[in-house]
């Protein structure tokens, strides 16, 4: 496709630049730094040439590459294709990497940190007594999975982007994202807020099952389990995936406009709503979540005062001060802020989830999955 040939080119003509400025840093540093077709090691390249200070989060760093899992819509085994679908760094050139940081916030920009259940745990546990506070992305069986999550809070967790994806399990299983199927999703949300650890939750809508009622059903849910913030999607089948193949088969396809494959377009026909609806109910959903009603609601479900404010804070700070952002960043004093992160995300001690748990027993109506 011109989709896979267009990466496939651009490499081909930045490999040798990459290659190049690679010896530079293994003269440097005096190791051999190894740069394979798949960046395994790429990290090193985009810390060194990105103007760091200019950031609110400086700290990033890629542990691993891909995800044990084969969701119809997830790009990654197209990607893979030809090898292993999950890689994963040497713990002591992780810990070496990140001793060259400044501060105590880490955000890991992994698919799935917890993907590779014996290296995270070795992960998590030289991370200890590091005093870090660290953001990542990781599924909802790794969060039920006591002794793994037990590991990374000991360890820092402070933010998990956590892909609950859809509420109906019949569009599970036709997206093929059979590990959320059994999974406790309100067991998940009371264990992360029962140990001060914040959600940001990923929905994705239009799937097949979905009519235009999922908009407010889906925010309304997130907001009685008191969910800080959220990431929304439009259903995409980004080309060689599973998804794609099957709507190109179905004639479902209505775009081939690659600019508008980002989540916030519909390139495909879905089958309970116009392309239309779907696109509008997916900025309602944003517009409902954010909204002041919504955010003094979900913040108060909380006990505790301190994690009131917490959540009040992080959650307006996210969607509600634009021009202030817009103002710090042109002024170049995003670095400025980074103490202020840090210390939202620092409160890791037991969370009283008291008032979540009467929400979630006062006849919720809409489907829990597990």
């Amino acid at each position: 496709s011109r989709f896979t040939t267009t990466v496939e080119m651009t490499f081909l003509f930045a490999y040798p630049q990459i290659k190049s400025y690679c010896r530079k840093v293994s003269d440097q540093y005096g190791e051999d730094y190894m740069i394979t077709p798949r960046m395994s090691d790429g990290s090193i390249f985009f810390t060194k040439v990105v103007k760091s200070h200019l950031y609110l989060v400086p700290n990033s760093i890629v542990v691993s590459r891909g995800c044990p899992h084969h969701c119809d819509f997830c790009y990654k085994d197209n990607f893979f294709r030809g090898g292993k679908s999950f890689y994963v760094k040497c713990i002591d050139q992780i810990l070496k990497e990140i001793s060259t940081f400044k501060g105590r916030h880490l955000f890991f920009l992994d698919d799935h940190l917890f993907g590779n259940r014996k290296f995270a745990l070795e992960l998590f546990s030289a991370l200890r007594g590091m005093n870090k506070v660290w953001q990542a992305a990781g599924t909802v069986d790794s969060v039920n999975d006591d002794v793994l999550f037990e590991a990374a809070v000991k360890s820092g967790l402070s933010s998990l982007f956590l892909g609950f994806e859809t509420l109906a399990v019949e569009n599970l299983k036709s997206q093929n994202k059979l590990h959320n199927i059994n999974s406790d999703y309100d067991r998940a949300i009371r264990t992360l807020h029962g140990n001060g650890v914040m959600i940001n939750g990923s929905f994705i809508f239009g799937m097949d099952h979905d009519d235009k009622s999922v908009f407010e059903k889906t925010v309304e849910w997130a907001v009685n389990r008191s969910i800080e913030t959220a990431t929304f999607h439009i259903l995409t089948p980004y080309p060689g995936t599973r998804l794609y193949q099957r709507f190109k088969k179905e004639k479902r396809m209505i775009s081939f406009n690659w600019d508008l494959y980002d989540t916030r377009h519909a390139v495909y026909l879905p089958k309970n709503m116009t392309p239309l609806e779907l696109e509008t109910g997916y900025k309602q959903a944003y517009s409902l979540f954010y909204s002041w009603t919504n955010i003094f609601k979900s913040a108060n479900n909380k006990d505790e005062y301190i994690f009131k404010f917490r959540h009040l804070l992080y959650t307006s700070g996210w969607k509600k001060f634009e021009k202030v952002w817009e103002f710090i960043i042109r002024k170049q004093k995003v670095c400025n802020m980074v103490p202020v992160l840090e210390k939202l995300l620092s409160h890791q001690v037991k969370m009283d989830t008291k008032k979540v748990d009467e929400n979630l027993n006062s006849g919720d109506p809409y489907l829990q999955t597990g």
